[in-house]
């Protein structure tokens, strides 16, 4: 199945160019997704094809106008596959997380509406969109970014897009912890070396040492995602583990 993905943008080059490189690169060349960008200026009927206005009630900065914008929306629903969703990227929208993206990836199309200047006419988002998404507590200059994160994330969780499927599963956030961590060649670096656990071939023990890296980790940077998790008898064990090496090492 072909995952349909369209961002409405007044800076859609922004956006394109994303096709070229990595994991997006990969699933668009190989039919598994389809980006198609489309801007609100070419909706415009004035000869400055302009896309903003003043916002009423006075107030710094322009507002993005409501109706090239929804001509612009109105035509990306038109080519979007049943079932699909459109997205507002915006500061103002429920935080974007790995279950999100894992929700979208399920799709069969999504519509990113990327903001700019001091927003976005309401009318718009109360008649043409289904949600809104940030990224997190900050602001960015536009949502052309925010959009090609979204797209990023999502892609990265199609069936056939990674060189190995393992490689999705075992991502941070995938189980609700962040990742473990990881080494390559050389054995020894400045004196550094890898866990010897690691050089050990038994795959159940590194298993469980990574497994308990990963709590003892998510525990320590964001104590926050463990409290939202039920851990079983073994993870609390594991984490009890890591607390009690990392106090001697202390």
């Amino acid at each position: 199945m072909t995952l349909h993905v369209q961002v409405v943008s007044i800076f859609p080059e922004m956006v394109s160019n994303i096709v070229e490189y990595g994991v997006v690169g990969r699933a668009v060349q190989r039919d598994i997704l389809e980006l198609h960008c489309i801007n609100p200026r070419d909706y415009t009927t004035d000869p400055h094809r302009t896309v903003d206005d003043r916002p009423y009630g006075g107030g710094p900065g322009m507002v993005l106008k409501y109706e090239p914008v929804s001509e612009a929306l109105r035509a990306a629903r038109r080519n979007m596959p049943a079932g699909g969703k459109v997205i507002c990227l915006s500061p103002q929208g429920k935080v974007f997380d790995q279950s999100m993206a894992k929700r979208l990836a399920d799709l069969p199309g999504l519509v990113l509406l990327a903001g700019r200047y001091e927003g976005i006419d309401e009318r718009l988002l109360d008649g043409e969109v289904d949600e809104e998404l940030s990224l997190g507590d900050f602001v960015l200059s536009g949502g052309e970014i925010a959009a090609m994160a979204v797209i990023d994330a999502v892609t990265r969780l199609l069936p056939g897009v990674l060189g190995d499927e393992e490689s999705a599963v075992q991502d941070s956030f995938m189980d609700g912890l962040l990742d473990h961590p990881h080494y390559t060649r050389p054995e020894e670096v400045e004196g550094m070396r890898v866990p010897e656990v690691l050089l050990s071939g038994d795959h159940a023990r590194i298993a469980r040492w990574r497994l308990k890296q990963a709590l003892g980790r998510t525990f320590e940077r964001r104590p926050d995602l463990i409290e939202k998790l039920e851990l079983s008898q073994e993870q609390k064990l594991l984490l009890d583990e890591y607390l009690e090496e990392q106090a001697a090492h202390d």
